[in-house]
This record gives structure tokens, C-alpha cells and sequence, in this order.
């Protein structure tokens, strides 16, 4: 395939399930969830301004510990040896395959639906290789290394009798068993990719994936092992099978940049370069913590990692992160390490205000296939909230602008659905809110709020939007007014 190919893919339509949907719920479980230990740095992106040449061993993601802990300097690898007696990774597989023995998976899936969720994501094989389904693709470095029970197949069957999408992740980009030498910085992890027979053994994976379980996400991480021609393939076979399914972004295919990344004089050149330009901006205060990938041929939504867009995108997107600074369990992890519950929603608005979804990770513990109860908490406040003003977040897009702020300066978030206007204000409103909103607006003079049904007066003053909703005993988080838009309902005519 050429490049036509992946412009013809590119005029392909995001399906409106997914642009409707706006939450997703990831899972990062795995044999790392055993150990679910990592050096506590605070934001990934800390890792790369503090500790750049140790980046890819500091990072606070418990699911990179299998290279961690080959790097003899780093926390991790003096953890494991203390902890674990510097066992090797693999036996991890007996107690983790134990806790599968009483794992629900039904029970997980009414929790995501309780908590709004519209689809799952499921890490099917992360950066250790380890797959969560019995695949007939045989690893030829390390014998029998996937799960006996169809752990994919069961939660895609429990996910999708409570009425929500699912999806599975595939690190196409990194596998330790395929590739074990350490790495230690960030352009040394991203140039890891493996040669030699892997690119064959990551594409029949994922074409077994596609054949067996139908995602309606297929969601790669970090790169794609093969040329250009056979990625766009797979991904218009993917289509040819799952006609409404999605791509991420995370799909570098193998072409002159990650050849050249190869070369260990190239890695040494682009890392003292990349160290010395986040000194600059750190110092200069430009820095912008978070990872954006790069964009890839073809894909149907953006993934930005710990960070977020700041004004509406045309581009679907996707806020991905977890509730704390890692994605996989930390066992370490108390309240005060987790994002509190309000601020959580409360971004989650603004991403959708902006185009966005947001797919926000779980990190079930590894030996008893439980989610800790701190972010059941996160995942049952989102529920509640959700529940009251779903319709100002569910189906909608974004309206002409995304933000404001009242006049008492509390921020204001916008969405829209057809000739409905939807005003969001992040914390408690007073009785009468006035909110500067420059530029043509008719709305009508009543419009009601989402918590609680009630009428709410509205009127336009020049420039500012006043809405008369009284007082109420609020959640705190955010409260949603539905308007009607006069001069949307016209164009709708």
C-alpha cells in the first residue's frame, strides 16, 4: 500500500458511537501488578526533568518494572531484591494466574457501567509481553507466556452484556521478551522497538485479536514493529471486520526515523539533545508536563497521556491517565496519592468541552484480582455525577467556545446537542450566575438545570448570560444548565 492508501483511510469518519460515547474506562493488569511497585517521582513528566538519564527506570508506571529491575542502579532493582529476592519476572505468573481463580469479571463491568463508562479498553499484552488471552501465536523466546484463562475473551463478553463497547491495547511498539536489554532513557525506550522475527509474531497477534474478539477499539502503544504498506493493511482489514471500530494514534510504523533510532550514536546524539532542551524549557518555565504522540499516517482519534488539549480540537481526542501517577496497581498508592475525586471530574468536563473523551485506567491488584476501593470511590462519584447531567455530556459536541468564567470567577465549560446549549459551571453557583459569553447569542428565557429538573430564568445582557437558578444544595463538582440555543434551533429548521 502507498501513501494514497492511508489518504484514503484518512477520509474515513469517526463512527458516532465513539464521538457520543466520551468515557472509557483502561485496564493496566498484568503480571507487573504483582510487585505493583515503582520510585515515587510524582508526574511521569518528572521523571524526564529530574532524572532524565535514568528516565525510563524512574518513571512512576508500576507496568514498566520488568525493565526497571534489569538496571541495577534504579529503585526498582534494589526493591526487587529486597522484597522479592531478585526472583525472576516470570514468576510472577503463578500468583497472579492464582488470583484469576476468583476474578469477576461481571462484577467489573456493572462498576464501569455504574460509573458511566461507554467502553472498555483492556491491556491485552504490555511491554513485557505477557498476553491476557491463550494465543495460538507461540513466543518463541519465552515458552507458555500468556494467561491460561481467556481473560480478554471473558471481560469482552461480561463488558458487552451490560451494553458497553470493548476494546484491547497492544504494546506493538515494545516487548521485553522479545528484546531484553535495559533501557534507560526515553529515546532509548522509544528506539527498543524488536526486529528479527517480531514484527511477523506483533502483526499475527493482533490479526488474532481482531478474529477473535471484534474490538471496537484497536488501541497500539508506542510504535508498530513493520513498514508502512502492511500497518495500513492491517488496519483496512480491522475495518473490513469491525466496520465501527477506531485506530489510535500510537502507530509510528517502521520507516527511516526508527531505523536511524537503531544506531547507538544516533540515540546518544537525539538524548543529549532532548536533555538539554528540557533543561531549557523547565528553566524558562515553558516546559508542558504530559506525553502527546507524534502523529502517525493514519488514525481515528489523538491520545494525549497525563495532559490534555486546551481549546477545542477538530481532531477526536482522547485524555488517557489514571487516577494516580501510575497506570498499573501501586500497592504504595493512599488517598492522598490518588487525583482528588472533584478535580477529576471536573477535567474530564473540560475535555469534553473540548472534543475530547476521556479514557481513565483502573489498576486492579495482581494477586486477588480486586480494584482497590479508592478507585471504586473515584469510579462511583463520576457515576453519581454522570447520572444527574449525562445529558450535557453524553451525544454532544462542542459548542463555539469552550470555556468562561462567571462573574464571580468560577469556570465555565460548554457543550452542545442539536439546538441545545449547555452551560457547566465547575463548583457551586450562586443564586443568580452571570457569565461573559461575547458574540451572538438568543437564547430562550427558560431553561432548566440537569440535577434537579428545575426551571432556570435566562436572559441576555449585551454580552453577558445571566441564569436565574436560585440556590441549591449542591455535589460540589458541577452544576449543568440546559438553554435553548434560538438561533441553533433555526439552522436545525
Amino acid at each position: 500500500m502507498t501513501k494514497s492508501a492511508a489518504e484514503t483511510l484518512n477520509q474515513r469518519t469517526v463512527p458516532k458511537w465513539f464521538e457520543d460515547a466520551k468515557l472509557g474506562i483502561f485496564i493496566h493488569w498484568g503480571l507487573f501488578s504483582v510487585p505493583g511497585f515503582a520510585p515515587r517521582v510524582g508526574h511521569v513528566s518528572d521523571s524526564f526533568t529530574k532524572h532524565y538519564r535514568l528516565s525510563a527506570v524512574m518513571t512512576p508506571y508500576t507496568e514498566w518494572y520488568d525493565n526497571a529491575i534489569r538496571v541495577p542502579e534504579s529503585p526498582s532493582a534494589e526493591h526487587h531484591a529486597a522484597e522479592w529476592g531478585g526472583r525472576p519476572y516470570s514468576d510472577f505468573k503463578q500468583p497472579f494466574s492464582a488470583g484469576l481463580e476468583d476474578w469477576d469479571p461481571v462484577a467489573w463491568a456493572r462498576l464501569f457501567r455504574r460509573a458511566g463508562a461507554r467502553y472498555v479498553v483492556l491491556v491485552s499484552k504490555h511491554h513485557d509481553g505477557f498476553c491476557l488471552w491463550p494465543t495460538a501465536v507461540a513466543n518463541p523466546h519465552r515458552q507458555g507466556w500468556a494467561s491460561e484463562r481467556d481473560v480478554v475473551g471473558d471481560l469482552a463478553a461480561a463488558v458487552r452484556a451490560e451494553g458497553l463497547r470493548f476494546g484491547v491495547y497492544y504494546s506493538g511498539g515494545i516487548d521485553w521478551s522479545f528484546n531484553p536489554r535495559p533501557v534507560r532513557t526515553l529515546v532509548e525506550f522509544v528506539s527498543s522497538v524488536p526486529g528479527g522475527d517480531y514484527p511477523r509474531y506483533a502483526e499475527a497477534q493482533v490479526r488474532e485479536l481482531i478474529e477473535r474478539y471484534e474490538p471496537e477499539v484497536l488501541w497500539n502503544d508506542i510504535s508498530w514493529p513493520t513498514g508502512s504498506g502492511p500497518m495500513l493493511q492491517l488496519m483496512e482489514d480491522y475495518y473490513a471486520a469491525v466496520p465501527d471500530g477506531v485506530v489510535n494514534d500510537r502507530w509510528m510504523h517502521r520507516g527511516f526515523l526508527l531505523k536511524a533510532l537503531g544506531w547507538r550514536p544516533v540515540q546518544k546524539l537525539l538524548d543529549a539533545i532532548l536533555e538539554r532542551r528540557i533543561a531549557r524549557q523547565v528553566e524558562a518555565g515553558t516546559y508542558t508536563p504530559g506525553l502527546i504522540p507524534p502523529k502517525p499516517l493514519h488514525c481515528d482519534f489523538r491520545t494525549p497521556e497525563y495532559t490534555s488539549f486546551p481549546r477545542i480540537v477538530e481532531k477526536k481526542w482522547e485524555a488517557t491517565r489514571g487516577m494516580s501517577s501510575s497506570f498499573g496497581y501501586n500497592r504504595s498508592d493512599r488517598e492522598e496519592h490518588y487525583e482528588d475525586p472533584v478535580a477529576l471530574v471536573q477535567s474530564f468536563i473540560d475535555t469534553v468541552s473540548k472534543n475530547g473523551n476521556l479514557l481513565l485506567n483502573v489498576g486492579p491488584r495482581g494477586e486477588d484480582a480486586t480494584i482497590p476501593e479508592m478507585q471504586v470511590k473515584r469510579l462511583e462519584v463520576l457515576g453519581d455525577w454522570l447520572s444527574q447531567n449525562g445529558a450535557a455530556i453524553y451525544d454532544t459536541r462542542p459548542w463555539r467556545v469552550a470555556e468562561a468564567e462567571t462573574w464571580n470567577s468560577l469556570p465555565v465549560r460548554f457543550t452542545s446537542k442539536g439546538a441545545k446549549l449547555y452551560v457547566i459551571v465547575l463548583g457551586v453557583p450562586a443564586a443568580t450566575v452571570r457569565i461573559n459569553v461575547p458574540g451572538e447569542l438568543s437564547v430562550g428565557p427558560i431553561g432548566r438545570r440537569l440535577s434537579d429538573g428545575a426551571e432556570v430564568g435566562v436572559a441576555r445582557e449585551g454580552e453577558v448570560l445571566v441564569l436565574h437558578c436560585g440556590v441549591k444544595a449542591g455535589s460540589g463538582i458541577a452544576e449543568s444548565f440546559e438553554l435553548v440555543d434560538e438561533s441553533m434551533a433555526e439552522d436545525a429548521k
